[in-house]
């Protein structure tokens, strides 16, 4: 067993404290990785805190995480040490149904193995994630980093980054379609970054006008505050496509009336609270509401090339393994731009 050390949430809501533990020794295919840095997301926080029940203890959050391989077991062909590697929100899936076969993982049958808060193929095996020094991974579940990104600025792509390719790509954002993203936060301004590299015209919608200048900096043609008065009426029927990414309690028929005829609205920031939709913010235009999931192993691949070739990474503060519980007050007040990420290096043995 490989001995690490990291910080772990001990009981639902209780701060995150400092926590030793064991991973398995790698098995053949499997890849040994020293992380370096792990972004915080705010899905670690709800899970953590058991906001969306089911969770288990201890947990070591975080699935931002990129580091390089220290070690490979005797049939892995696709990484050699000292690879710049990252892993993402899962690290197994069933390999056989017919969206693992696609490369749609996310969407397993059985279930993706996420990278914390699940337990391994083995039924039993409690996973732990990046908030920790060094980690264990199977080969096919690991991706490549691209050489000429930063990896504390890139480990975030992992999540906030695959959150907003996936959909931008699927929903085919790119030269001559007007993309929205509602919310200017950790995921929001990916999409701003991404939609932009797409070809896009880009349009944020936040509640003020306090983030606007990093809106336009990151690429942004367009900044409305919905709190303005008249917002609705001017950009009524406007959008190929909106990506929200707030988590908070908003009307989801106001929006849609934003949306053209055939046009989408998709969601992948999750309420806390089931939200009523009225048929007629939809019928009315023949919009549709839609909903996205990270990404599979393969686009999540072909997001981080994409950001490579673009030079894209993600606007982070780091910090010190210490200051993680301030980190977390700081995210659920929006008191980030825009992502936190851990430096790993920071970790410390429990005593």
């Amino acid at each position: 067993m490989l001995d690490a050390i990291g910080y772990a949430a001990l009981k639902a809501k209780a701060p995150l404290a400092p926590f030793s533990f064991e991973r398995r020794d790698p098995r053949e295919h499997d890849v040994v990785i020293d992380i370096k840095f792990a972004g915080i997301c705010h899905s670690d926080i709800h899970q953590a805190r058991d906001e969306w029940g089911g969770s288990q203890f201890p947990m070591v959050p975080g699935h931002e995480i990129a580091g390089i391989v220290s070690k490979i077991g005797s049939k892995v062909t696709k990484y050699k040490v000292g690879d710049k590697v990252g892993v993402g929100c899962f690290v197994d899936s069933c390999r056989k149904c017919t969206y693992c076969n696609d490369g749609l993982q996310q969407f397993c049958v059985e279930g993706m193995t996420g990278t914390y808060n699940s337990v391994e193929r083995d039924g039993k095996t409690p996973t732990q994630g990046g908030y920790s020094n060094v980690i264990v991974v199977d080969e096919n579940y690991v991706l490549r980093m691209p050489d000429n990104l930063p990896l504390d600025a890139a480990a975030p792509l992992l999540c906030a980054g695959i959150t907003l390719y996936s959909p931008l790509k699927h929903w085919k954002a790119g030269p001559g379609k007007k993309v929205a993203i509602l919310g200017m936060g950790g995921l929001g301004h990916m999409g701003v970054k991404l939609a932009h590299a797409l070809g896009a015209d880009v349009t944020v919608l936040s509640h003020s006008h306090k983030k606007e200048a990093d809106a336009k900096r990151m690429g942004a043609d367009h900044f409305y505050a919905t709190a303005d008065e008249g917002t609705f009426q001017k950009l009524a029927n406007t959008f190929d496509l909106i990506i929200c990414t707030v988590s908070q309690d908003i009307d989801w028929n106001q929006y849609l009336t934003l949306v053209k005829v055939d046009g989408s609205m998709v969601l992948v920031g999750v309420p806390e609270k089931p939200v009523p939709v009225g048929a007629f913010s939809m019928i009315m235009g023949r919009r549709s509401l839609a909903g996205s999931l990270i990404g599979g192993i393969p686009e999540t691949q072909e997001m981080l090339d994409f950001c490579g070739k673009h030079n894209i990474v993600c606007d982070i503060e780091k910090i010190s393994a210490d200051k993680i519980n301030e980190a977390y007050e700081r995210v659920v007040k929006s008191d980030v731009r825009y992502r936190f990420v851990i430096d790993a290096a920071t970790f410390k043995k429990a005593s």
